[in-house]
């Protein structure tokens, strides 16, 4: 479980962007911060006065999650991408929809321009950014234009050459003519190169230049050309801070780095695999996943085996996967997921620029991730996997992965439905529930019913590998005890199936106390991780019988109740439903009082009350829905 409180200790100093989660685990908010620890922390100190609609949101909030990136106007511009594509109901939307600019280099003309881009298209340009200062980018335009002395004019080139003169740039030295002929497009292109390395973040050594400039300048008194260069440097550094998680192409792609723990363990290792999901260009969002390695494992064995696991259960596949290692069957993967998405896949592992920026970003918010998790990992795997070699040491067995649990609930006497509840390596496994609505048993018998449902879960055939019956649990477990457990062991008896059932034996309180199996009770801790791993197996059996207990009492369900009752037709189920409500007040109703309702005469009333009196509910147990 997620505690907050636990969490908000964890935070780290750094810029980057928080994700607030609420009940259905939906995104309701997100924020960007210069440091997340002091920016999130913020929300759930009662002292600040936070304004009506955060402190709503904030009882709203049961986890929260963040991404770290190298600078606030990372996190600003990664904010913006994720309220357009997750638009959290806690969230200002903006109606106008602003977007953030880009640098254009057009190097499908055979003299390229450095233009000033409010959107990036799908043609053959070279986009960098998207930036937050329109400013600062017009700043840069200007720059590599002194530097390089590459043009501005709108002139269709080579077409145009030598039909004007040339512009004032020629003459100011800030462009070298191409309209007159005076450079060719061969070395005109190499000039574009050091721009396009220029915009990538090689900059480094035009930053060490303009500053030499600007200091000579001071020194010399010229004060005003010291503030250009000085004012120039800083548009420099500011445009050095650009949206590395917003690449200039368009292209889908999955971005995929791990960190590993060197812990202590000789025999395995945990290791965390993130992943940043990029669309049309823009990072839309990320995932990351647990893993335990033998210890020996490299990251390339961990990246490979992943790629196989992951994009075998997903159903899109990216044109280009990047990585932060090579790995050895690269190209048998690539093979594989072009085949699977029927166009080209290329797996990459950038060496330099915004990409090897962002799988490097992609690596650090693995180990954030590991580090922070690194002890509710292990307090996870105590209540999962510990739980349940603590079961198997009580019960004496060895190898338990799959548990399933039953139980049978009926309404009023009536509807009787058993459910199927499974828990594997100590976690819910949700999607193999399933819920069945007793075919063969009348009245509420509780054996009768988990011999049918029993045996109808073990005669089914399979659809597949993916289905639920597919695979046999490792232990039965039974919500209730020796009863139970005798009929399910008979069920597999007469099956030819070998699997250890176990009931859940209950105190007055309906609640677990310990284990019947082999034909005696087991007493167990009831401040262990198993005896707590039990009873939220029992508690998960009975919550998925309620829901399915509440659906039966719809309006539709009771009507269908009375119908079963000899002489109640439409008019007189209609009028008990005007009159009594509920079916619980039909129930409790008395021969009088039925009688007395319209419609109804003193047989139809016996009818009723004989049916109720008849169909008494069972001990308190609830149902689910139908199989």
């Amino acid at each position: 479980m997620f505690q907050i409180e636990e969490e908000l200790k964890k935070l780290p100093a750094k810029p980057g962007v928080y994700i607030m989660h609420g009940e259905a685990d939906e995104i309701i908010y997100v924020g960007k911060a210069i440091s997340l620890k002091n920016r999130v922390r913020q929300y759930f100190q009662s002292s600040r006065n936070k304004g009506p609609k955060i402190e709503q949101m904030v009882t709203h909030i049961t986890r929260f999650e963040y991404i770290i990136t190298d600078s606030e106007l990372e996190a600003l511009v990664l904010e913006s991408n994720l309220i357009k594509e997750h638009r959290p109901k806690y969230n200002t939307m903006l109606k106008d929809d602003k977007s953030y600019p880009f640098i254009k280099v057009t190097v499908q003309e055979a003299y390229p321009r450095v233009l000033f881009a409010r959107r990036m298209k799908k043609d053959k340009n070279r986009y960098f950014g998207p930036y937050t200062s329109g400013g600062a980018v017009k700043d840069v335009i200007e720059l590599v234009r002194k530097l390089y002395q590459v043009r501005s004019c709108s002139r269709n080139l080579p077409r145009d050459t030598g039909k004007e003169r040339p512009c004032l740039y020629y003459h100011m030295k800030q462009c070298t003519a191409p309209c007159q002929g005076k450079i060719t497009p061969e070395e005109y292109k190499k000039n574009i190169q050091q721009v396009i390395r220029f915009l990538n973040g090689d900059f480094k050594e035009t930053i060490d230049e303009l500053t030499e400039k600007m200091q000579q300048a001071s020194d010399d008194l010229r004060f005003e050309e010291a503030m250009e260069y000085r004012d120039l440097i800083q548009s420099i550094r500011k445009i050095g801070e650009r949206q590395k998680i917003t690449s200039y192409g368009e292209d889908d792609r999955d971005v995929i780095a791990v960190a590993m723990d060197e812990s202590l363990d000789l025999r395995e290792q945990d290791a965390v695999v993130q992943v940043f999901f990029v669309r049309d260009g823009k990072l839309i969002g990320r995932d990351h996943f647990y893993l335990r390695v033998a210890r020996g494992d490299t990251k390339e064995q961990v990246l490979s085996s992943f790629l196989k696991q992951f994009y075998a259960g997903t159903p899109f596949i990216p044109g280009e996967i990047m990585l932060q290692k090579e790995i050895e069957d690269a190209e048998i993967i690539e093979e594989w997921l072009t085949s699977r998405r029927k166009q080209k896949v290329r797996i990459r592992v950038p060496k330099k620029g915004t990409k090897e920026k962002l799988v490097e970003l992609a690596e650090e918010n693995a180990k954030m991730v590991l580090n922070k998790d690194r002890e509710r990992i292990k307090r996870e795997e105590g209540r999962t996997i510990g739980a349940v070699h603590e079961v198997e040491e009580w019960l004496g067995l060895k190898g338990i992965t799959r548990m399933e649990a039953y139980d049978i609930s009926n309404i009023s006497g009536f509807e009787s439905v058993g459910s199927m509840v499974v828990y594997e390596k100590g976690r819910p496994k949700r999607s193999d529930y399933r819920k069945f609505k007793i075919k063969w048993v009348q009245g509420p018998n509780d054996y009768a019913s988990m011999e049918e449902v029993l045996t109808r879960r073990f005669t089914h055939e399979s659809n597949g590998e993916f289905d639920s019956f597919s695979r046999k649990p490792d232990l039965l477990l039974m919500d209730g005890g020796r009863g139970q457990v005798n009929i399910a062991l008979r069920v597999l008896e007469n099956l030819g199936l070998d699997i250890p059932v176990c009931g859940m034996v209950k105190d007055d309180h309906h609640r677990t106390r310990g284990l019947y199996f082999r034909n005696e009770e087991i007493p167990v801790d009831t401040s262990s991780e198993g005896f707590h791993l039990i009873t939220r197996i029992q508690d998960e059996a009975h919550r998925f019988a309620i829901e399915y207990h509440r659906s039966l009492r719809s309006k539709e369900q009771v009507h269908s109740l009375l119908d079963d009752i000899p002489g109640i037709g439409e008019t007189r189920r209609k009028a008990l439903m005007r009159r009594f409500k509920s079916l619980e007040n039909i129930r409790d109703a008395s021969l009088e009082e039925l009688a007395r309702t319209e419609s109804m005469n003193a047989g139809s009333a016996r009818q009723v009350y004989d049916f109720f009196r008849k169909s008494s509910p069972s001990s308190g147990e609830h149902v689910d829905e139908t199989f």
